[in-house]
């Protein structure tokens, strides 16, 4: 488990930042008051530590020896202070430091626990640099290195996109004005016929005397602004600040698209999506399966077992689903009911793959407290397009009446004279 070190001579504040540790962070917390406390600890536990949080002045360290250390030992570190010293700030900031926060109450402890936090998630997000000045790209890139970012960069708007093109997955573009072939403002024009505010974040960046250029690129779809040469610590609190608002968003959509129990999509999700995926298949004669699942003798496991049994087994069945087919869109219908989404699968390779997944789920042993029982399914699949993506679901809920029919524990897919209508829509 991810653990941060904590050094802190003073007793109050430690228990002040022990609580906050504990109440907003899934981090163990390593606890030392004194330099020599510090040593010991990275000793033993260097392997495992993540980051440091560092009182600048220690009894037996009171010039910041041990922010030395700790950057010697290649820790992130972030150093709290009881007093503001701008060149001191600005020397330990050419050092290597995260951040420099001063103690000035609670707020000040809760965010140097928040700044952990963030940079912890921040390993998982992509963010481009465009820019064409050698020395301010790697200057951007350095920065955001330091945050932990996972950082791409481009020479100029073309790269930009081509690079985008490459990596769907880049939740951040910070770009320049001033480079040749696109600049930047054209390059948020047309980033933004693709990609919605909260879907990649675009701060534009500009140098001096250029005060129109911040309207022009939100105009444009920028999400943020700063004019350059930028002060550090602006600079990383407007990207901090722009990546915490499209995660929360990200959630409140999360929770918008799952379901509450299983955290699989739920059917509006799977219908907003489905019809997209089946109108380009229809258009393109490509083929898509569709298949609704049903847990075999669901109701005599509430009436036998309860409902928090019955929940765990919906839990794990929507887990070993989506574990087994994480190439396709898994939805829970309602009930005990699913829906799979198989673009690119024929009838039979999609009967043949969830008959794999059927023979894996019902050799599977569910242990839900003091109780452990097996399940099976039922599954009808259908590869007709029909008219709408819910017509071809209820062929596929008739071939889920033919395996129910047929004893349960089966595959049941599109009867054979029916075939030649896969391929003619």
């Amino acid at each position: 488990m991810k653990k941060i070190l904590i050094i802190e001579d003073s007793n109050t504040v430690m228990k002040v930042l022990r609580y906050f540790v504990n109440l907003e962070s899934d981090f163990i917390g390593l606890y030392a008051q004194s330099y020599s406390e510090a040593i010991e600890i990275v000793e033993r536990e260097s392997e495992q530590i993540f980051a440091a949080l560092v009182d600048l002045h220690l009894p037996d360290a009171e010039d910041g020896e041990v922010v030395d250390y700790t950057l010697s030992k290649k820790i992130p570190t972030i150093v709290l202070t009881s007093s503001f010293d701008e060149e001191r700030r600005k020397h330990l900031f050419s050092k290597g430091i995260i951040d420099y926060v001063t103690k000035e109450g609670q707020f000040s402890y809760r965010y140097a626990i928040g700044l952990l936090n963030r940079i912890w998630r921040n390993q998982q997000v992509k963010v481009l640099v465009a820019e064409d000045s050698t020395t301010s790209r790697r200057y951007i890139s350095d920065l955001l290195r330091l945050y932990l970012f996972q950082v791409y960069t481009a020479v100029d708007g073309q790269d930009a996109i081509d690079i985008l093109m490459q990596q769907n997955d880049i939740k951040m573009l910070i770009t320049d004005y001033h480079m040749p072939n696109m600049d930047g403002v054209t390059l948020v024009r047309n980033l933004r016929n693709k990609y919605e505010k909260s879907d990649l974040v675009i701060i534009g960046l500009s140098g001096q005397g250029e005060e129109a250029l911040s309207a022009k690129f939100i105009k444009n779809g920028a999400n943020d602004f700063l004019h350059k040469p930028f002060n550090r610590e602006e600079f990383q609190c407007r990207v901090m600040h722009n990546i915490e608002a499209m995660e929360h968003l990200e959630q409140a959509r999360n929770v918008a698209n799952r379901d509450f129990l299983t955290g699989a999509y739920n059917r509006r999700y799977f219908f907003t999506n489905a019809s997209c995926v089946h109108k380009q298949a229809k258009t393109e004669s490509s083929p898509l399966a569709v298949a609704v699942l049903d847990i075999d003798f669901f109701k005599k496991i509430n009436d036998n077992y309860g409902h928090d049994v019955g929940d765990g087994v919906l839990k794990f069945f929507s887990k070993a689903l989506n574990d087994a087919l994480e190439r396709f869109l898994v939805a829970r219908a309602g009930g005990e009911e699913f829906f799979v989404l198989m673009p690119g699968l024929s009838n039979q390779q999609a009967c043949t793959l969830m008959d794999k997944v059927r023979e894996l789920i019902s050799k599977s042993p569910i242990e839900i407290g003091q109780n452990t029982l097996t399940i099976s399914f039922s599954t009808g699949i259908s590869n007709l397009y029909m008219d709408s993506i819910d017509a071809q679901l209820k062929v596929a809920d008739q071939a889920l009446y033919r395996a129910k029919e047929s004893g349960r524990n089966c595959v049941v897919g599109d009867v054979i004279e029916h075939e030649e209508m896969v391929a003619d829509g």
